[in-house]
């Protein structure tokens, strides 16, 4: 039983669907965003490859994770969508199967990479491709450990850049790989390949990224260890070729998601908006983390454990921001934020510095320059370095050129930019467009219909 994939609105003779946000009154209501999209991943991949039955509620039907579905049923599992619920019968570990065509990952940086780890360590020849956005982004990161496994990369298009074709050796070697930057991609493609190499493989991490991988695979029956260095170095070693047997997954709401809702409610005078059962893992808390420093009314209720993550309840009341500086040591448990908390920096009083996030240049586009692009288009003053971003916040929302708003902003086929643009606009005194929606469905296919739930102008 195949699931189809989410529909998109038909769009110009290009393709592209612009959307224009406008401003609105207060913000009411519930908002539960959908599943976390790195544990729908990761449950996908380790229901693949584990023995038995893993049932998985709440995941993420955004296009990224269906390709991961898409995958795992190339690579010998069978999946079915039945009562809302997703049914993995995996193949167990080490029995993979070579799949029979090119593994098509669309936009998904995450599936993709993750999928390179699995299947780098076994003896057959993959080839993965992507969506022109995809297509630009770096490999050679995970190439570069899974060529000290043994694995041969066939082929790759310049700068270690899709399409790719990898052939694993008949015994891969398991390795002690220590991460050059703070990735929780890579990390886990390292692991992944580990579980089908004899021994032990170790990743060591100099600054801790979000460890779903660790937990998730500790769940599936695993063999891991985690160890502190005296440098503070995270060592997490996982025991290859033992056997995974599936699991019962609940997966949580997504915080990535959720920062749209939450920004928009802090942002738009009068809301008042809940979100229910949102993922609190610590290596996810950083914007959450951010928002209360800026002076945001964000009540966190009803903490709880579901599968061996921490959840909770959340309730964002609009709030009078203030400029923070953002250290870079926050980047790793915030990466994907930054887009929507820019916005938010544009209503604070005051420079709000964001330091350390060179990491945004190798997104789904060069999220950096987009964001400070679309702020200058909308009559926002920023600052843009290397690997920094100033935004001079004016809580009125009229830069010194006039309100903020007016503007056209490219999204470059990157979710986020159109997701946290929209937002801009909803408490902007002019309306802000954004060139293309379309890529909004790799990750949040319910986000219009949500924020017009809540009471969003949102026109296109």
């Amino acid at each position: 039983m195949t699931a189809d994939l989410p529909v998109r609105a038909a769009g110009g003779p290009s393709g592209a669907v612009p959307m224009t946000a406008y401003r609105s009154g207060a913000l009411a209501g519930s908002a539960p965003v959908p599943g976390d999209k790195s544990i729908s991943h990761r449950a996908v991949i380790f229901g693949g490859v584990a023995s038995g039955e893993t049932r998985i509620r709440g995941l993420l039907e955004g296009e990224d994770v269906l390709a991961s579905v898409e995958a795992v049923r190339a690579l010998g599992a069978s999946v079915a969508r039945q009562n809302g619920q997703w049914l993995v019968r995996g193949t167990g570990n080490g029995a993979l199967l070579e799949p029979g065509h090119r593994l098509d990952f669309g936009n998904s940086g995450t599936g993709c990479r993750l999928f390179m780890g699995l299947v780098g360590s076994y003896d057959f020849t993959s080839t993965f491709v992507g969506d022109a956005s995809l297509s630009k982004r770096p490999m050679g990161r995970v190439l570069d450990p899974l060529r000290l496994m043994g694995t041969q990369v066939l082929a790759e298009a310049a700068g270690g850049r899709l399409p790719v074709t990898l052939r694993g050796p008949r015994v891969a070697n398991p390795i002690e790989y220590r991460l050059p930057v703070p990735s929780a991609q890579v990390k886990s493609a390292v692991l992944l390949a580990g579980l089908n190499a004899p021994g032990v493989t170790t990743v060591v991490e100099p600054v801790m990224t979000r460890d779903h991988t660790e937990r998730m695979l500790t769940g599936f029956g695993a063999e891991v260890g985690i160890e502190t260095d005296r440098d503070g170095a995270r060592r997490i070693a996982v025991h290859g070729q033992g056997r995974l047997t599936g699991q019962d997954v609940t997966v949580p709401a997504d915080p990535s998601s959720a920062a749209f809702a939450m920004v928009a409610a802090l942002i738009v005078p009068g809301s008042q908006v809940a979100i229910p059962g949102v993922l609190m893992n610590p290596t996810r808390t950083g914007l959450i983390d951010t928002l209360l420093e800026m002076g945001g009314d964000i009540a966190v209720s009803n903490r709880r454990l579901s599968g061996g993550e921490a959840i909770a309840d959340l309730v964002v009341r609009s709030s009078e921001l203030k400029s923070v500086r953002v250290p870079g040591a926050r980047a790793a448990a915030m990466i994907d934020e930054y887009p929507v908390l820019a916005v938010a920096a544009a209503f604070a009083d005051g420079d709000t510095l964001m330091e350390g996030i060179g990491e945004l240049r190798v997104k789904e586009s060069d999220r950096l320059a987009a964001v400070a692009s679309g702020l200058r288009a909308n009559g926002v003053a920023c600052e843009e370095g290397a690997d920094w971003l100033k935004v001079s916040g004016r809580p009125d929302g009229r830069g010194h050129d006039g309100p903020y708003g007016g503007g056209t902003v490219a999204t470059h086929l990157d979710h986020r930019i159109a997701m946290s643009f929209l937002v801009m606009g909803l408490a902007s005194p002019r309306p802000v467009t954004v060139d293309d929606t379309a890529a909004i469905a790799t990750s949040f296919p319910q986000f219009v219909e949500l924020m017009r739930g809540l009471g969003g102008r949102l026109e296109g």
